[in-house]
């Protein structure tokens, strides 16, 4: 009797113990939060809420009063006794400047403490705003302008500056390789959109922590971490996604698995989206409509009409993604993180370069980018608790990255179809170091080490026969470059409302070039090349956050750019008519930078930031006439053309302004807005000024923006002022197939603006619908310097399953 007794005792207090929990969701959405902390009055007991927002409270006394806190959302405190077995919502915070970014020391920070500004993109806003690729999404931050030259691209333009004077990171690993261009970059549709948890984007320099190409700004991705479990059982979490978009016929699938343990756990994604040719909008320039298009037949091109002339032809392609991550955590303070990351394109068409006329037919037959390819497999080691004299926090990573990418192109009528192809291996190692120096000084340090080879192919085609031939490659072929570098920066908050960082950092970069093989073809007056050189960049920034309505910034900071081998080795047609050739005499470009913002707060109702911001390019790498032994001009594929190369020869003012709004009407009301004014000019070492080609028109947009619970809409409208032809730079003046013609019949841009509808209804936890109405009264219009227009009216929607 007394065994039954005790054995009864004993399941009860096991059954309370499983039913002492909580479930934690966001009031506006009603879907779970993942990683709130709950814990008591002395933090002596803590627990973590899992991947279904449920968090069990039995290590906690029944009088305990508890706190619940998660970086995103308002803290809340309750009796133990009163949350037992119920629900709490959490409301979001107003504004993020209690946000926690990474992008600024690679260690957590509170936004409000970086003197420079970061933008941050949730996981949850990425899911709203539905971006077709990584590009998109950046689109969406408001102070992003992207570039297009085909469907399957997407080039950032950040403060003036793009290309590879911007730098791109995936989970601390930067991207950005030794081919990266001065041209128009494509490489950010590589990363997937649905596998993002959050990204940040530094306005302005950000050479101390990440080193060379960080000149205009830092974009950094985030990708999901697999979620462990909380408890001794298994947890599973899975996410599926079909979207559609009338546009350009997009067809999208997605699939996510987590499976959580209590050390390890494991996060999947596959994505698959087939997009068709791109329809442009009904009202606008007819300088954009494609009347006639290139069909090769039985070996002859022929150019046939259009039969819907709004349809960009060829435009579309595919693309599929897969990422696998695993983490293990031995220990609270310890995590172990792999992650795998696959991308591919299918074959898609340069579309600018099909638009060009030769006299009265069109100058391409053919002109596609081979597969787009990456793949990286990244080792990160993190320890967040250290008793060690040197340091407090400590992550190391190390990463391998392949790219691989190819051009094809053929001229109308002509049976010579020229092929290019380039691969880089990409190797790096990161020690990053945080010690706290005491209650008022942090200082973050680390070293790096970077190796990047090239090989680099090309050949002649018979599109008959099928013969080959080979031909001067892109690149010289097996060049390297590699970096080391070290850097240190200090954080000293000596009160709340005031804090000082500055930082420094020393880079050395080699890079070596044969050009033994492509001599063959160019009679180079040298055959090989190596530039040896070594940076300083420092920065230095306050905060001041005098009370609850103000707050200031201003930050100062130097940045630098070495060649890379596209730099000082690449051969290739910039333009009809001109031809790039190696330049073995280069020098590092270098960016000084100032930036001032002000915040102020009226009581979380309405919230006005502004920034404006110079900086100075100097010993600037631009694209030049040059002389090839002597000779202006020389054949290459087969035309007479100018002689170019990339060098030391300008010098560029940048400046802008950037105004971002938000009036928060009622808790589920609120109107957000950007708008940012870029200008700027490059001097010759002749004093002749031009336009910059990077800086954007005045480009915004306004939102209203309405949520409540289940539901969440979105009215907006994005607009960009003109740019006349005198406002183009000498480059964009001479592509006058890209652009309008204004009364004089010269290339500028033409304003525009589109007006939008976005909406998100959750169903209930497991389905939601997101649907889009863009460029709802169908303008026909591009973005700056797109050789592409944009979208017409554009209807899309996907539905998401969670289990």
């Amino acid at each position: 009797m007394k065994f039954l007794l005790s054995l009864g005792v004993f399941l009860l207090m096991c059954i309370s113990a499983q039913s002492q929990k909580v479930k934690i969701i966001e009031e506006t959405t009603s879907l779970p939060i993942v990683g709130a902390i709950i814990y008591n009055e002395s933090k002596a007991t803590s627990v973590m809420s899992g991947i279904d927002g449920v968090a069990k409270l039995g290590q906690f006394s029944s009088d305990d009063w508890v706190f619940i806190e998660h970086l995103l959302y308002e803290t809340s405190s309750f009796k133990l006794s009163a949350i037992l077995e119920k629900t709490i919502f959490l409301k979001p915070k107003i504004e993020g400047l209690d946000e926690i970014v990474l992008s600024a020391s690679k260690f957590q920070q509170s936004k409000r403490d970086i003197p420079q500004k970061i933008i941050s993109i949730s996981a949850k806003s990425i899911a709203f705003s539905n971006p077709q690729t990584s590009a998109d999404l950046l689109e969406s931050s408001g102070n992003v302008y992207i570039q297009k030259s085909q469907m399957g691209g997407g080039s950032p333009m950040i403060r003036g500056l793009s290309t590879n004077r911007l730098l791109i990171t995936v989970d601390g690993v930067r991207m950005n390789n030794a081919i990266f261009r001065d041209g128009n970059l494509q490489n950010v549709i590589s990363i997937d959109p649905f596998t993002i948890q959050n990204t940040e984007v530094t306005l302005g320099a950000g050479s101390v922590v990440y080193g060379s190409d960080a000149l205009g700004g830092v974009m950094s991705f985030y990708t999901q971490n697999p979620q462990l479990s909380t408890s001794d059982t298994l947890s599973f979490k899975a996410n599926a996604v079909v979207r559609y978009a009338t546009a350009n016929k997009e067809k999208t699938g997605h699939l996510d698995l987590n499976f959580g343990l209590k050390k390890w756990a494991f996060y999947s994604s596959v994505s698959y989206t087939d997009f068709d040719d791109l329809r442009m909008g009904s009202h606008g320039p007819s300088e954009y409509l494609r009347p006639e298009y290139v069909r090769t037949i039985d070996g002859a091109d022929l150019m046939v009409a259009n039969i819907n002339p709004l349809i960009q032809m060829p435009t579309g392609y595919d693309q599929i993604n897969f990422l696998q991550k695993v983490r293990y955590k031995p220990q609270e303070d310890w995590t172990f993180d792999l992650g795998l990351y696959y991308t591919t394109t299918s074959d898609y068409s340069r579309y600018d370069r099909l638009i060009r006329y030769k006299g009265d037919h069109l100058r391409s037959a053919e002109w596609n980018y081979g597969p787009q390819r990456w793949f990286m497999g990244n080792i990160q080691v993190t320890k967040l608790s250290s008793n060690s004299n040197l340091y407090d926090k400590i992550q190391a990573t190390m990463a391998y990255q392949n790219f691989q990418e190819s051009r094809m192109d053929r001229d109308f009528g002509k049976p010579k179809r020229n092929i290019r192809e380039e691969a880089v291996d990409a190797i790096s190692a990161n020690l990053d170091l945080e010690k706290q120096l005491g209650t008022k000084t942090e200082l973050f340090y680390g070293l790096e080490y970077i190796y990047n080879q090239v090989a680099s192919s090309g050949s002649e085609e018979h599109i008959g026969t099928g013969t080959a031939f080979p031909t001067v490659s892109r690149y010289p072929n097996g060049s390297n470059w590699q970096s080391v570098a070290a850097y240190t920066s200090l954080k000293y908050k000596p009160n709340p409302k005031f804090v000082f960082q500055t930082g420094v950092r020393y880079n050395h970069v080699v890079l070596h070039a044969d050009f033994t093989e492509n001599n063959a073809y160019l009679n180079l007056p040298y055959t090989k090349t190596k530039i040896n050189t070594g940076a300083f960049t420092g920065t230095a920034g306050v905060n001041w956050n005098p009370n609850q309505m103000l707050a200031l910034k201003l930050n100062a900071s130097s940045a630098f750019r070495a060649p890379n081998i596209d730099d000082i080795g690449k051969v290739f047609d910039s333009e009809p008519g001109a031809v790039v050739v190696p330049n073995d005499y280069l020098q590092p470009e270098y960016a000084y930078g100032l930036e001032l913002g002000i915040k102020f707060n009226i009581e979380n109702k309405v919230i006005l930031d502004m920034a404006t911001y110079y900086t100075l390019l100097d010993n600037t790498l631009v694209r030049r006439d040059f002389t090839l032994n002597g000779a202006t001009e020389i054949m290459y594929d087969g035309e007479l053309s100018t002689v170019q190369a990339i060098q030391n020869a300008a010098e560029s003012r940048i400046y802008g302004l950037e105004v971002g709004l938000m009036v928060n009407f009622t808790e589920a009301l609120k109107l957000k807005s950007d708008y940012n004014i870029i200008g700027g000019r490059e001097e010759d070492d002749f004093g002749n000024r031009t336009p910059l080609r990077h800086a954007a028109p005045r480009f915004g947009a306004t939102h209203l923006i309405w949520q409540r619970k289940k539901l969440h809409v979105d009215a907006f409208a994005t607009y960009n002022s003109e740019l006349s032809n005198n406002q183009l730079a000498p480059s964009e003046q001479g592509k006058g197939y890209m652009y309008a013609s204004d009364a004089n019949g010269n290339p500028y841009a033409p304003c525009w603006h589109t007006l939008n509808f976005r909406t998100q209804y959750q169903f209930n936890k497991a389905i939601s619908l997101t649907a889009s109405l863009e460029n709802i009264t169908d303008q026909r219009y591009k973005t700056y310097s797109s050789g592409i227009a944009a979208p017409g009216r554009n209807l899309i929607f996907s539905l998401k399953y969670t289990l």
